[in-house]
């Protein structure tokens, strides 16, 4: 009976003592939260909610393919029948190369399996294979690609897939926060963040001509290589932009990344699935910038604008009544500031389709509407059947939409093999044919015939900013 009374009065002052010193706890703590600024007790800012629901839809995207390589640059060495002829080795001649590759994707339409990457990440693929964020691995096929925006359209089959949904990039600004989602360095879903840096950047691409329409979006959330093909996602979780290009000195991150808006994926997109490429409208116009040492002698009291410096003779821009020396200061509502500005304008354009510019006319202002064409292509070029001395290089037509050379028209030089008659005469890539003999030409078409039956040309070309005259012999 008594060890029971003692077992009670202990009981009870152990509870009496264990409420006291809760009683103190609580009392501590309120004491110090008194003392706490009213930041420290608000909940801890987060990325995490947005990156659990988009990161789903970012993949990995491996490819696998094969490239022609040449053996000693030497154009004989191609020649199959210089080769059998004196017995010349396989490996002095052109040869296929096997690589793998790597990049990001996303995922844009889940019902049909609709995956965005970049042009570059799948150029030349074979094999693409597409790892998930359960690490499901699957097959795909590109639907098409465009590597003038540098925008690919894969397509695959699976089920229970996840997508983000596109901004309206004509929406963002400088100063909004963006997260950068890919696979850098095969590290699978790593996640960056950062600001809107600018908008409209171009000028971006090595691609030069092969990658006319830029109009990035430049971030400092961290993009490296890997990420071609990710994600760039605003704080309400939709794709704001498909990274691209990244600007170093070092091959890393510096802080100056590039994306693809949406609104030119998305065109690009559509395009894709329609037509399997990208059919965009011809206006019909040689452009260039509109520099402060034109504005006078032009009579002009503006600094912006696309300066039009050759008209189409029949192209949409000559039926609208658009002439040498005016300025088209506004496409489709967009305040136009230079000649890249409306490339992109009228680039996003279909044919058929209608734009509505405003232009400076003899020092009026006035509004017309022009119906695109077409952009016609001139048949292909053989560079030896034109002339002997042009073996080795390849030729493009350069449209107006290009921004190689500002309002220049003529022929693209895309490629010389090292060693060729052509590189040994003095052409390189990137080079702009404007005069053959004298002869202006603007496409494959005209170059053809101002080469035909000629035992020697004079070649007028334009190279940066400089004007050269070539001799092929």
């Amino acid at each position: 009976m008594m060890k029971d009374r003692l077992f009670g009065a202990g009981v009870a002052l152990f509870l009496v003592i264990t409420a006291t010193i809760a009683l103190h706890a609580q009392s501590s703590r309120e004491a110090r939260e008194d003392e706490l600024p009213a930041v420290a007790l608000q909940p801890v800012p987060t990325l995490a909610p947005i990156i659990e629901r988009v990161s789903p839809a970012v993949v990995n995207i491996a490819t696998r393919g094969s490239v022609e390589v040449q053996g000693q640059g030497n154009p004989l060495f191609e020649d199959p029948f210089f080769r059998r002829f004196f017995d010349v080795p396989e490996q002095f001649g052109p040869r296929e190369r096997q690589f793998q590759a790597a990049g990001s994707g996303v995922i844009v339409d889940a019902e049909n399996g609709y995956i965005v990457t970049n042009a570059h990440v799948v150029d030349n693929a074979d094999e693409i294979t597409v790892t998930m964020r359960d690490n499901r691995e699957i097959k795909a096929e590109v639907v098409g690609s465009d590597p003038a925006s540098d925008v690919a359209l894969l397509k695959t089959e699976a089920n229970d897939l996840t997508e983000i949904p596109l901004a309206d990039s004509t929406e963002a600004r400088v100063g909004d926060f963006v997260v950068a989602i890919g696979n850098p360095f095969g590290l699978q879903h790593t996640v960056t963040s950062g600001i809107i840096s600018a908008l409209g950047r171009s000028g971006i691409s090595p691609a030069g001509p092969q990658s006319s329409y830029e109009d990035f979006i430049q971030t400092d959330a961290s993009i490296n290589p890997g990420n071609s093909g990710g994600a760039l996602v605003n704080l309400r979780g939709e794709l704001v932009g498909i990274n691209s290009a990244i600007f170093t000195r070092t091959g890393g991150n510096i802080g100056i990344g590039f994306a693809i808006p949406s609104a030119m994926v998305n065109n690009v997109m559509e395009q894709l699935i329609e037509f399997g490429e990208v059919r965009r409208g011809l206006l019909g116009v040689q452009i260039g910038n509109l520099t402060p040492d034109l504005t006078e002698p032009l009579g002009l009291d503006i600094t912006e604008g696309a300066l039009v410096t050759q008209v189409q003779a029949g192209s949409a821009a000559d039926e609208a009544g658009i002439e040498a020396g005016d300025v088209i200061v506004s496409a489709n509502g967009k305040q136009i500031g230079d000649a890249n500005e409306l490339r992109n304008v009228i680039g996003l354009q279909r044919v058929g389709d209608e734009v509505q510019l405003e232009l400076i006319h003899d020092g009026k202002r006035r509004r017309i509407t022009a119906e695109l064409g077409e952009l016609e292509q001139s048949e292909p070029v053989v560079a030896q059947e034109l002339h002997e001395g042009l073996a080795g290089a390849e030729f493009a037509d350069i449209d107006e939409n290009s921004p190689v050379y500002q309002g220049a028209a003529g022929v693209m030089v895309t490629a010389i093999a090292p060693g060729s008659p052509a590189f040994l005469s003095g052409l390189r890539a990137n080079d702009v044919i404007t005069h053959v003999n004298r002869q202006p030409i603007s496409n494959l078409n005209e170059l053809r015939e101002a080469a035909e039956g000629a035992n020697a040309l004079v070649l007028a070309l334009q190279r940066g900013d400089s004007n050269l005259l070539i001799p092929i012999r």
